[in-house]
């Protein structure tokens, strides 16, 4: 477990900046080589480091598979694909222990798993098979990589007519005027989240997420024990609920939401939890099997879609940084599963304790993520920070920013407008007529009655007799 973490971590970085290709294939080469070594070991001591090694590179191969896979595929399609692989990983567990009795020696059944690995090296040659993402290549700015890729696509798909693309009403035309000629291809890194708002919440939520979905399975393959102390009964058990889990995700999530259903799936683990914490010996038999399989189903519901969600609400330029974190703190949740193993279930209570609480939490801030259903994948991390959180009741709307945003200061004073505001009043409560003409405090030179027209009069009378 140690090495898968070290390598979705590792080889989840080197996959933004070689490509999904080359780190398929660094991948499968070196994966391929040390279990050829682990079948030729003779101690355990270097056992051990070519198994740490060889599941780092299965690390590897897994994640850079699983980032062309969704990259390559439209919005509609993307989660069938997932899906597939998923039906893909059911069917290899229900053949292992067909293989593990047919060998019946741990070195036999090395080389037969091994055996697949090194038939994946043709894909050096064929490029057809497994191409290069050209979504990656435009994300990283690599322009004329992606012209090449996006051609080659058209012509074995046989879009165009012959074989020179028309120029004028293509995706390539439309590059040519998206992207100067003297485009430098530009890589980033894992650690150019610490500048993000929205991309590492995001991240950090899902990783809390996984690590949850997988951690807290043990909580309820322990009680499968009570029934059968068989270990094929809960192995086959574990399974068959793992692709019931991918036939849910299939017939749910494109009609209800990504983050819909990782919601319900996250209560109905949690609920399952606490009820067998609280209620395991007050409970039926019975009840307390269907609690463990319910839980165990949406557990590994969570689990599947908290991966398959990660990738698609991660950038393109980081994505494989950003999975690979996210998937070494789900093999983190498996770990303590493992230690309670070896331990001889010492400290149950306590782990079973602190994985329903933090299923609790996790219901909180799955909350908080964006809905991505037929959606385009973000490539650049300004895209990432762009993504919105819509409402859960409210409308179907996608306005709500994931983050508040800090409201500029602006320059209302309400100590100024309330003196403004009583000034007002008093200036207003002294007349009531505010349009009244003011009368003068001195007398005028002449009445304001007729008085004065009789007054001039009488002077000219006495003029005209002098």
């Amino acid at each position: 477990m140690t090495g898968w973490i070290v390598g979705y971590v590792l080889l989840g970085t080197l996959c933004d900046w070689l490509g999904r290709r080359q780190g398929f294939l660094l991948s499968v080469s070196l994966s391929g080589l040390l279990g050829v070594a682990v079948c030729l070991s003779n101690s355990s001591v270097v056992f051990l480091l070519l198994r740490l090694s060889q599941g780092a590179m299965l690390a590897g191969v897994f994640l850079s598979s699983y980032l062309a896979r969704l990259e390559l595929c439209d919005p509609p399609h993307r989660l069938m694909v997932a899906m597939v692989s998923g039906f893909f990983a059911v069917a290899a567990e229900l053949l292992l222990p067909g293989l593990a009795v047919l060998c019946r020696d741990w070195p036999v059944l090395q080389a037969v798993a091994t055996l697949p690995l090194l038939t994946l090296l043709s894909y050096w040659c064929c490029v057809s098979v497994f191409p290069e993402s050209p979504r990656w290549l435009l994300a990283t700015g690599q322009i004329h990589q992606a012209k090449r890729c996006l051609q080659s696509f058209s012509i074995r798909n046989g879009v165009c007519l012959s074989e020179d693309i028309y120029p004028a009403e293509n995706l390539l035309s439309e590059i040519d005027m998206a992207y100067p000629d003297d485009t430098q291809p530009h890589y980033h890194s894992v650690l150019e989240l610490r500048s993000t708002r929205v991309i590492w919440r995001n991240c950090l939520i899902l990783s809390f997420t996984l690590f949850i979905g997988t951690g807290i399975q043990y909580c309820f393959t322990r009680n499968l024990h009570r029934y059968s102390r068989n270990f094929y009964f809960s192995y086959f058990l574990r399974v068959l609920t793992g692709a019931l889990a991918c036939i849910f995700i299939c017939l749910s999530v494109n009609r209800f939401g990504r983050r819909g259903i990782l919601l319900l799936s996250a209560i109905i683990t949690g609920l399952s939890s606490l009820l067998l914490l609280a209620l395991t010996q007050y409970l039926h038999g019975g009840l307390v099997l269907v609690l463990s399989v319910l839980g165990l189903l949406f557990s590994q519901a969570l689990a599947m879609l908290t991966v398959f969600f990660s990738s698609e609400v991660m950038p393109t330029v980081v994505r494989g940084g950003c999975l690979g974190l996210v998937l070494a703190a789900g093999c983190v949740g498996m770990a303590a599963s493992s230690l309670m193993e070896l331990q001889n279930n010492g400290g149950y209570f306590l782990h079973h304790v602190v994985f329903a609480s933090f299923a609790v939490l996790s219901v909180l801030s799955i909350m908080l993520l964006p809905e991505s259903k037929r959606k385009p994948l973000p490539d650049s991390l300004k895209d990432g920070e762009n993504q919105r959180r819509p409402p859960l009741f409210l409308s179907r709307g996608d306005d709500l920013p994931l983050l508040c945003t800090r409201h500029r200061a602006s320059d209302y004073d309400p100590e100024n407008y309330s003196r403004l505001a009583s000034a007002t009043r008093k200036m207003l409560s002294k007349d009531s007529s505010p349009y009244k003409v003011a009368v003068p405090a001195h007398l005028p030179l002449l009445p304001s009655d007729g008085s004065a027209l009789s007054i001039l009069k009488e002077e000219a009378l006495d003029g005209d007799l002098s």
